[in-house]
Protein backbone atom coordinates (compact mmCIF):
# COMPACT_ATOMS: atom_id res chain seq x y z
CA UNK A 1 0.00 0.00 0.00
CA UNK A 2 1.22 3.51 -0.85
CA UNK A 3 1.72 5.63 2.27
CA UNK A 4 -1.17 7.99 3.01
CA UNK A 5 -0.19 11.39 4.38
CA UNK A 6 -2.86 12.92 6.58
CA UNK A 7 -3.65 16.49 7.58
CA UNK A 8 -5.90 16.38 10.63
CA UNK A 9 -7.88 19.52 11.42
CA UNK A 10 -9.33 19.51 14.92
CA UNK A 11 -6.89 16.99 16.37
CA UNK A 12 -7.57 17.76 20.05
CA UNK A 13 -11.33 17.14 19.91
CA UNK A 14 -13.11 13.82 20.37
CA UNK A 15 -13.02 12.84 16.68
CA UNK A 16 -9.49 14.13 16.27
CA UNK A 17 -8.14 12.09 19.17
CA UNK A 18 -9.87 8.96 17.90
CA UNK A 19 -8.50 9.59 14.41
CA UNK A 20 -4.97 9.62 15.80
CA UNK A 21 -5.71 6.37 17.62
CA UNK A 22 -6.87 4.83 14.34
CA UNK A 23 -3.76 6.08 12.54
CA UNK A 24 -1.53 4.56 15.22
CA UNK A 25 -3.32 1.24 14.80
CA UNK A 26 -3.01 1.37 11.00
CA UNK A 27 0.75 1.64 11.36
CA UNK A 28 3.54 2.78 9.09
CA UNK A 29 1.36 3.06 5.98
CA UNK A 30 0.06 6.35 7.41
CA UNK A 31 1.88 9.53 8.31
CA UNK A 32 0.47 12.64 9.99
CA UNK A 33 1.82 15.72 8.18
CA UNK A 34 -0.35 18.48 9.73
CA UNK A 35 -2.25 18.91 12.99
CA UNK A 36 -4.54 21.77 13.98
CA UNK A 37 -6.64 22.78 16.97
CA UNK A 38 -8.53 25.79 18.29
CA UNK A 39 -6.70 26.70 21.50
CA UNK A 40 -5.58 23.54 23.34
CA UNK A 41 -1.86 24.22 23.15
CA UNK A 42 -0.80 21.63 25.73
CA UNK A 43 -2.48 18.68 24.02
CA UNK A 44 -1.50 19.80 20.52
CA UNK A 45 2.12 20.04 21.60
CA UNK A 46 1.99 16.48 22.94
CA UNK A 47 0.50 15.32 19.65
CA UNK A 48 3.16 17.14 17.65
CA UNK A 49 5.95 15.52 19.65
CA UNK A 50 4.31 12.10 19.21
CA UNK A 51 3.52 12.29 15.47
CA UNK A 52 6.17 14.75 14.23
CA UNK A 53 4.05 16.61 11.63
CA UNK A 54 5.40 19.20 9.23
CA UNK A 55 2.81 21.79 10.30
CA UNK A 56 0.94 22.65 13.50
CA UNK A 57 -1.80 25.27 13.74
CA UNK A 58 -3.74 26.88 16.58
CA UNK A 59 -6.62 29.22 15.75
CA UNK A 60 -5.86 31.17 18.93
CA UNK A 61 -3.00 33.48 17.91
CA UNK A 62 -1.63 33.79 21.44
CA UNK A 63 -1.60 30.04 21.95
CA UNK A 64 0.04 29.64 18.54
CA UNK A 65 2.84 32.03 19.54
CA UNK A 66 3.44 30.05 22.73
CA UNK A 67 3.46 26.79 20.78
CA UNK A 68 5.96 28.21 18.32
CA UNK A 69 8.32 29.01 21.18
CA UNK A 70 7.87 25.55 22.69
CA UNK A 71 8.56 23.81 19.39
CA UNK A 72 11.52 25.95 18.39
CA UNK A 73 14.13 23.74 16.78
CA UNK A 74 11.76 20.81 16.28
CA UNK A 75 11.44 21.31 12.54
CA UNK A 76 7.67 21.72 12.79
CA UNK A 77 6.26 24.88 11.21
CA UNK A 78 3.71 26.64 13.46
CA UNK A 79 0.95 28.97 12.26
CA UNK A 80 -1.97 30.68 13.94
CA UNK A 81 -5.45 31.97 13.14
CA UNK A 82 -8.06 31.02 10.58
CA UNK A 83 -5.55 31.39 7.75
CA UNK A 84 -3.44 28.70 9.39
CA UNK A 85 -6.38 26.29 9.24
CA UNK A 86 -6.69 26.99 5.51
CA UNK A 87 -2.96 26.37 5.06
CA UNK A 88 -3.32 23.00 6.80
CA UNK A 89 -6.42 22.09 4.79
CA UNK A 90 -4.54 22.34 1.52
CA UNK A 91 -1.09 21.39 2.83
CA UNK A 92 0.96 20.23 -0.20
CA UNK A 93 2.36 17.24 1.69
CA UNK A 94 -1.11 15.79 2.48
CA UNK A 95 -3.03 13.26 0.42
CA UNK A 96 -6.01 13.17 2.78
CA UNK A 97 -7.45 16.03 4.83
CA UNK A 98 -9.57 15.07 7.84
CA UNK A 99 -11.87 17.94 8.87
CA UNK A 100 -12.90 17.39 12.49
CA UNK A 101 -13.40 21.06 13.37
CA UNK A 102 -16.60 22.06 15.17
CA UNK A 103 -19.28 24.34 13.73
CA UNK A 104 -19.00 27.00 11.03
CA UNK A 105 -15.23 27.08 11.51
CA UNK A 106 -15.03 23.93 9.41
CA UNK A 107 -16.63 25.41 6.28
CA UNK A 108 -13.74 27.41 4.80
CA UNK A 109 -11.10 24.71 5.42
CA UNK A 110 -13.39 22.12 3.81
CA UNK A 111 -13.92 24.34 0.80
CA UNK A 112 -10.18 25.03 0.55
CA UNK A 113 -9.24 21.35 0.75
CA UNK A 114 -11.77 20.31 -1.90
CA UNK A 115 -10.72 23.13 -4.24
CA UNK A 116 -7.09 22.06 -3.76
CA UNK A 117 -8.05 18.57 -4.96
CA UNK A 118 -7.54 16.86 -1.61
CA UNK A 119 -9.50 13.79 -0.60
CA UNK A 120 -11.51 15.03 2.38
CA UNK A 121 -12.74 12.85 5.24
CA UNK A 122 -15.46 15.05 6.69
CA UNK A 123 -16.60 14.94 10.31
CA UNK A 124 -17.76 18.56 10.24
CA UNK A 125 -21.38 18.23 9.16
CA UNK A 126 -21.86 22.00 9.40
CA UNK A 127 -19.71 22.43 6.27
CA UNK A 128 -22.47 20.75 4.26
CA UNK A 129 -25.32 22.25 6.28
CA UNK A 130 -23.98 25.76 5.64
CA UNK A 131 -22.38 25.30 2.24
CA UNK A 132 -23.77 22.15 0.63
CA UNK A 133 -25.62 24.14 -2.00
CA UNK A 134 -22.49 26.12 -2.86
CA UNK A 135 -20.28 23.02 -2.97
CA UNK A 136 -22.80 21.35 -5.28
CA UNK A 137 -22.82 24.36 -7.64
CA UNK A 138 -19.04 24.25 -7.79
CA UNK A 139 -18.97 20.51 -8.53
CA UNK A 140 -17.15 19.67 -5.29
CA UNK A 141 -19.34 16.81 -4.05
CA UNK A 142 -17.55 14.02 -5.89
CA UNK A 143 -18.11 10.84 -3.80
CA UNK A 144 -14.55 9.73 -4.57
CA UNK A 145 -13.17 12.95 -3.10
CA UNK A 146 -15.54 13.56 -0.17
CA UNK A 147 -15.74 10.74 2.39
CA UNK A 148 -18.14 11.10 5.32
CA UNK A 149 -16.88 10.35 8.84
CA UNK A 150 -20.28 10.42 10.56
CA UNK A 151 -21.26 6.87 11.45
CA UNK A 152 -24.65 7.28 9.73
CA UNK A 153 -23.32 8.66 6.46
CA UNK A 154 -20.46 6.19 6.43
CA UNK A 155 -23.09 3.46 6.80
CA UNK A 156 -25.16 4.87 3.94
CA UNK A 157 -22.12 5.03 1.69
CA UNK A 158 -21.26 1.43 2.49
CA UNK A 159 -24.86 0.32 1.83
CA UNK A 160 -25.07 2.18 -1.47
CA UNK A 161 -22.06 0.52 -3.07
CA UNK A 162 -22.11 1.79 -6.64
CA UNK A 163 -25.88 2.39 -6.84
CA UNK A 164 -27.10 5.52 -8.59
CA UNK A 165 -29.52 7.94 -6.86
CA UNK A 166 -32.26 6.73 -9.22
CA UNK A 167 -32.09 3.25 -7.68
CA UNK A 168 -32.75 4.52 -4.16
CA UNK A 169 -36.27 4.27 -2.77
CA UNK A 170 -35.43 5.59 0.70
CA UNK A 171 -32.58 6.32 3.08
CA UNK A 172 -33.34 5.23 6.63
CA UNK A 173 -31.30 7.55 8.84
CA UNK A 174 -31.06 6.09 12.33
CA UNK A 175 -31.04 8.13 15.55
CA UNK A 176 -30.49 6.88 19.08
CA UNK A 177 -33.02 9.37 20.44
CA UNK A 178 -30.47 10.67 22.92
CA UNK A 179 -30.86 10.74 26.71
CA UNK A 180 -34.37 12.25 26.65
CA UNK A 181 -36.11 9.76 24.37
CA UNK A 182 -38.90 8.98 26.86
CA UNK A 183 -39.12 12.34 28.67
CA UNK A 184 -42.38 14.30 28.54
CA UNK A 185 -42.48 18.01 27.70
CA UNK A 186 -42.62 19.18 31.32
CA UNK A 187 -39.56 17.17 32.22
CA UNK A 188 -37.75 18.33 29.08
CA UNK A 189 -38.31 21.95 30.12
CA UNK A 190 -36.37 21.26 33.33
CA UNK A 191 -33.54 19.25 31.72
CA UNK A 192 -30.09 20.26 32.91
CA UNK A 193 -26.88 20.41 30.85
CA UNK A 194 -25.45 17.52 32.86
CA UNK A 195 -28.48 15.36 32.00
CA UNK A 196 -28.29 16.32 28.33
CA UNK A 197 -24.58 15.45 28.19
CA UNK A 198 -25.20 11.92 29.50
CA UNK A 199 -25.67 10.22 26.13
CA UNK A 200 -26.56 6.54 26.59
CA UNK A 201 -24.39 5.17 23.76
CA UNK A 202 -21.85 7.63 22.40
CA UNK A 203 -19.04 9.65 23.95
CA UNK A 204 -18.79 12.87 21.97
CA UNK A 205 -17.93 16.53 22.43
CA UNK A 206 -20.45 18.72 24.29
CA UNK A 207 -21.84 20.53 21.22
CA UNK A 208 -22.74 17.41 19.25
CA UNK A 209 -24.02 15.69 22.40
CA UNK A 210 -26.53 18.49 23.03
CA UNK A 211 -27.49 18.42 19.34
CA UNK A 212 -28.12 14.70 19.74
CA UNK A 213 -30.42 15.38 22.69
CA UNK A 214 -32.48 17.95 20.75
CA UNK A 215 -32.33 15.82 17.54
CA UNK A 216 -30.83 18.84 15.78
CA UNK A 217 -27.84 16.63 15.05
CA UNK A 218 -30.17 14.35 13.11
CA UNK A 219 -31.72 17.34 11.38
CA UNK A 220 -28.28 18.44 10.24
CA UNK A 221 -27.60 14.87 9.10
CA UNK A 222 -30.75 15.02 6.95
CA UNK A 223 -29.29 18.04 5.18
CA UNK A 224 -25.88 16.39 4.95
CA UNK A 225 -27.34 13.20 3.45
CA UNK A 226 -29.26 15.20 0.87
CA UNK A 227 -26.05 16.80 -0.43
CA UNK A 228 -23.74 13.81 -0.05
CA UNK A 229 -25.94 11.31 -1.85
CA UNK A 230 -28.09 13.45 -4.15
CA UNK A 231 -31.31 12.15 -2.59
CA UNK A 232 -34.33 14.45 -2.19
CA UNK A 233 -35.46 15.29 1.33
CA UNK A 234 -38.70 13.36 0.87
CA UNK A 235 -36.71 10.13 0.46
CA UNK A 236 -34.81 10.46 3.75
CA UNK A 237 -36.61 9.12 6.82
CA UNK A 238 -35.37 9.39 10.39
CA UNK A 239 -35.95 6.29 12.51
CA UNK A 240 -35.32 6.04 16.25
CA UNK A 241 -33.06 3.10 17.07
CA UNK A 242 -32.01 3.29 20.74
CA UNK A 243 -29.33 0.58 20.55
CA UNK A 244 -27.20 2.46 17.95
CA UNK A 245 -26.23 -0.82 16.26
CA UNK A 246 -27.84 -0.21 12.86
CA UNK A 247 -26.04 2.93 11.78
CA UNK A 248 -28.35 3.53 8.82
CA UNK A 249 -29.95 1.62 5.95
CA UNK A 250 -30.79 2.08 2.29
CA UNK A 251 -33.99 0.80 0.68
CA UNK A 252 -33.80 0.28 -3.07
CA UNK A 253 -36.54 0.53 -5.68
CA UNK A 254 -36.77 -3.26 -5.94
CA UNK A 255 -37.70 -3.51 -2.25
CA UNK A 256 -34.30 -4.67 -1.01
CA UNK A 257 -33.10 -3.03 2.19
CA UNK A 258 -29.41 -3.06 3.08
CA UNK A 259 -28.22 -1.94 6.52
CA UNK A 260 -24.78 -1.48 8.09
CA UNK A 261 -24.41 -2.78 11.64
CA UNK A 262 -21.66 -2.41 14.21
CA UNK A 263 -20.99 -1.32 17.78
CA UNK A 264 -21.35 2.40 18.60
CA UNK A 265 -17.67 3.14 18.06
CA UNK A 266 -16.54 6.10 15.95
CA UNK A 267 -13.20 4.46 15.25
CA UNK A 268 -14.92 2.17 12.74
CA UNK A 269 -16.22 4.87 10.34
CA UNK A 270 -12.97 6.80 10.84
CA UNK A 271 -10.93 3.78 9.77
CA UNK A 272 -13.26 3.10 6.83
CA UNK A 273 -12.65 6.63 5.51
CA UNK A 274 -8.91 6.57 6.14
CA UNK A 275 -8.34 3.18 4.52
CA UNK A 276 -10.91 3.55 1.70
CA UNK A 277 -11.21 1.72 -0.67
CA UNK A 278 -9.48 -1.02 1.34
CA UNK A 279 -10.67 -2.57 4.60
CA UNK A 280 -8.16 -3.19 7.37
CA UNK A 281 -8.26 -5.30 10.52
CA UNK A 282 -8.36 -3.73 13.99
CA UNK A 283 -8.37 -4.91 17.63
CA UNK A 284 -11.60 -3.21 18.75
CA UNK A 285 -14.73 -4.91 20.18
CA UNK A 286 -17.13 -6.39 17.65
CA UNK A 287 -20.87 -6.81 17.51
CA UNK A 288 -22.35 -10.31 17.31
CA UNK A 289 -25.72 -11.05 15.77
CA UNK A 290 -26.27 -13.43 18.67
CA UNK A 291 -26.43 -10.32 20.88
CA UNK A 292 -29.00 -8.56 18.69
CA UNK A 293 -32.14 -7.15 20.31
CA UNK A 294 -32.94 -4.26 18.02
CA UNK A 295 -35.93 -1.91 18.16
CA UNK A 296 -37.10 0.92 15.89
CA UNK A 297 -39.68 3.67 16.12
CA UNK A 298 -40.77 7.03 14.74
CA UNK A 299 -39.41 10.25 16.25
CA UNK A 300 -41.85 12.39 18.25
CA UNK A 301 -41.47 15.67 16.42
CA UNK A 302 -43.87 17.48 18.75
CA UNK A 303 -41.35 17.04 21.57
CA UNK A 304 -38.33 17.32 19.29
CA UNK A 305 -39.18 20.00 16.68
CA UNK A 306 -35.59 20.55 15.55
CA UNK A 307 -35.99 17.88 12.89
CA UNK A 308 -38.69 19.90 11.13
CA UNK A 309 -36.69 23.11 11.56
CA UNK A 310 -33.83 21.48 9.63
CA UNK A 311 -36.22 20.40 6.86
CA UNK A 312 -37.66 23.91 6.74
CA UNK A 313 -34.19 25.41 6.35
CA UNK A 314 -33.23 23.00 3.58
CA UNK A 315 -36.47 23.70 1.68
CA UNK A 316 -35.89 27.45 1.99
CA UNK A 317 -32.35 26.97 0.69
CA UNK A 318 -29.86 29.74 0.19
CA UNK A 319 -28.66 31.22 3.47
CA UNK A 320 -31.40 29.63 5.64
CA UNK A 321 -29.34 26.57 6.71
CA UNK A 322 -26.39 28.83 7.61
CA UNK A 323 -28.67 30.88 9.84
CA UNK A 324 -30.07 27.77 11.49
CA UNK A 325 -26.60 26.44 12.17
CA UNK A 326 -25.33 29.73 13.63
CA UNK A 327 -28.36 30.25 15.84
CA UNK A 328 -28.11 26.67 17.05
CA UNK A 329 -24.48 27.19 18.08
CA UNK A 330 -25.54 30.22 20.13
CA UNK A 331 -28.49 28.34 21.63
CA UNK A 332 -26.40 25.33 22.65
CA UNK A 333 -23.71 27.55 24.16
CA UNK A 334 -26.33 29.35 26.27
CA UNK A 335 -28.01 26.12 27.32
CA UNK A 336 -24.66 24.74 28.49
CA UNK A 337 -24.13 27.94 30.51
CA UNK A 338 -27.57 27.59 32.13
CA UNK A 339 -28.87 30.72 30.39
CA UNK A 340 -31.45 28.94 28.20
CA UNK A 341 -33.89 26.14 28.91
CA UNK A 342 -33.59 22.95 26.87
CA UNK A 343 -37.00 23.58 25.29
CA UNK A 344 -35.93 27.16 24.59
CA UNK A 345 -33.46 25.92 21.97
CA UNK A 346 -36.06 25.13 19.25
CA UNK A 347 -38.09 28.22 20.21
CA UNK A 348 -35.08 30.44 19.60
CA UNK A 349 -34.28 28.72 16.29
CA UNK A 350 -37.89 29.09 15.13
CA UNK A 351 -37.71 32.82 15.72
CA UNK A 352 -34.48 33.15 13.76
CA UNK A 353 -35.84 31.27 10.75
CA UNK A 354 -39.03 33.36 10.74
CA UNK A 355 -37.09 36.61 10.67
CA UNK A 356 -34.35 35.69 8.21
CA UNK A 357 -34.57 37.06 4.69
CA UNK A 358 -33.14 34.25 2.58
CA UNK A 359 -30.46 35.10 0.03
CA UNK A 360 -30.60 32.57 -2.84
CA UNK A 361 -27.49 31.05 -4.43
CA UNK A 362 -25.14 32.53 -1.84
CA UNK A 363 -21.39 32.80 -2.22
CA UNK A 364 -19.06 32.56 0.82
CA UNK A 365 -19.40 36.25 1.79
CA UNK A 366 -23.20 35.95 1.94
CA UNK A 367 -22.94 32.75 4.00
CA UNK A 368 -20.55 34.46 6.39
CA UNK A 369 -22.84 37.48 6.73
CA UNK A 370 -25.85 35.21 7.36
CA UNK A 371 -23.84 33.44 10.05
CA UNK A 372 -22.95 36.77 11.71
CA UNK A 373 -26.54 38.05 11.50
CA UNK A 374 -28.00 34.91 13.05
CA UNK A 375 -25.52 34.94 15.93
CA UNK A 376 -26.18 38.60 16.63
CA UNK A 377 -29.95 38.25 16.37
CA UNK A 378 -30.00 35.11 18.52
CA UNK A 379 -28.16 37.03 21.22
CA UNK A 380 -30.66 39.86 20.98
CA UNK A 381 -33.63 37.50 21.23
CA UNK A 382 -32.08 35.82 24.26
CA UNK A 383 -31.74 39.19 25.97
CA UNK A 384 -35.30 40.15 25.06
CA UNK A 385 -36.98 36.94 26.18
CA UNK A 386 -35.01 35.86 29.24
CA UNK A 387 -37.24 35.87 32.33
CA UNK A 388 -36.18 36.38 35.90
CA UNK A 389 -35.12 32.75 36.30
CA UNK A 390 -32.53 33.10 33.55
CA UNK A 391 -34.44 30.76 31.24
CA UNK A 392 -35.92 31.52 27.88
Amino acid sequence: MIMKRVALLGSTGSIGRQTLEVIENLGSDYRVVALTAKSNRELLEKQVRRFNPELAVLSDEGAAAALKRSLSGSGCRVEGGAKGQITAARWPGADLTVVALVGFSGFYPTLAALEAGKVVALANKEALVVGGELLARRGLLDPEQLLPLDSEHSAIRQCLGGASPGGIERIWLTASGGPFLDWDEQRLARASPAEALAHPNWRMGPKITIDSATLMNKGFELIEAHWLFGVPLEKITVVIHPQSIVHSAVEFVDGSLIAQLGPPDMRLPIQYALSFPERRTNPWPRFSLFDAALTFGEPDEARFPCLELARRALRAGGTAPACLNAANEVAVENFLKGALAFTGIPRLLTGILKEHQVIPRPEPPQLEEADRWARRRAGELLNERTDGSGHC
